[in-house]
């Protein structure tokens, strides 16, 4: 197995500034972007010390195909994938906010309800579910976009009476993020899986507003498997997920949960490459694709030559 690709450090003609996030590496241009997804891996807002070989191959590639998937439903960013680890796209301005839809009552949701509370974000909730539950009607939860520290709850009216997103782009961000949760949902049960959240985030390009960054991969999405749901909730045992919770389960087995004081587990060879297959069969379950993985030679070299042939 090839070594995981844990930086860049490019410098093209006309590049404008570069931005290096938890897992991506993005060269900034006047009127575009190229956005390097590594193969760094991220869990409880830590970067973990090992690169994990082809996950940001999967994860842009599983990007890739659903913005393709849905660009007849919501114009989207993207112009070009040169390469398996690349995609080139419009450089917009991106909205403040995050939009999270849910399905189902899980993660954050369920945690928040679990202490008592029955609105989230402006939005009413039932009583007397549980866990894992399906909502009613999918909801939409939006988050604030921090530059620093952590994403933060907030409600549409919050987002509206700050001036945060205009009253008429937010009901196109709505819509948008409606119709994307639906085919995206449709596409899932395709696959025998359940769309459970899910995040979306836009940005404008001019007056135009356009889908960014990634949506429906395992690291912005939650889905459990379809067969056997119904039976698992109704026993009230935990769901079987499609999801990297499963790094997170490693890591928390091993007393590591991004606290102070906490040392991240050694990540060896064997871990790193069980990982690596994970996302490698997240990849075919939710695409129902064959993996093929990119070149290993000079890999930091095409990935650099797809860029300066696109920018």
């Amino acid at each position: 197995m090839r070594k995981g690709i844990k930086e860049t450090d490019f410098r093209f003609p006309g590049q404008a500034g570069f931005y290096k996030g938890k897992v991506r590496d993005v060269y900034i241009f006047e009127k575009k972007l190229a956005v390097v997804a590594t193969d760094r891996i991220s869990a409880f807002d830590v970067v973990l010390p090992a690169a994990i070989p082809y996950k940001g191959q999967v994860l842009n590639q599983i990007a890739y195909h659903f913005l393709t998937a849905t660009s007849d439903i919501v114009p989207n960013w993207v112009i070009s994938s040169p390469h398996p680890n690349v995609t080139i796209g419009k450089r917009c301005e991106p909205f403040k906010v995050e939009m999270v839809i849910r399905g189902y009552l899980a993660g954050h949701a369920w945690r928040e309800y679990k202490a008592g509370k029955r609105t989230l974000c402006g939005v009413q909730l039932p009583e007397g579910l549980k866990e894992n539950d399906p909502l009613p009607s999918p909801i939409i939860t939006p988050t604030t976009k921090a530059d620093e520290g952590h994403d933060e709850d907030i409600s549409k009216a919050e987002i509206l009476a700050k001036g945060i997103v205009s009253e008429a782009d937010y009901a196109l961000l709505e819509k948008y993020t409606f119709d994307l949760f639906k085919a995206g949902t449709s596409m899932a049960q395709d696959k025998g899986l359940i769309l459970v959240d899910t995040k979306y985030e836009f940005g404008k390009y001019g007056d135009e507003i356009l889908l960014i960054d990634e949506i429906h991969t395992p690291d912005s999405s939650r889905y459990f498997y379809r067969e056997g749901y119904a039976q698992r909730q109704q026993a009230g045992q935990p769901q079987k997920q499609l999801s990297k919770e499963f790094v997170r389960q490693w890591l928390i087995e091993n007393g590591f949960q991004g606290k102070e004081g906490q040392k991240i587990p050694v990540m060896n060879e064997e871990i790193v490459e069980s990982i690596s297959q994970r996302y490698v069969e997240l990849y075919e379950n939710i695409t129902g694709k064959t993996f093929v993985p990119g070149e290993n030679e000079n890999i930091s070299g095409r990935i650099e030559q797809a860029i300066l042939d696109h920018i």
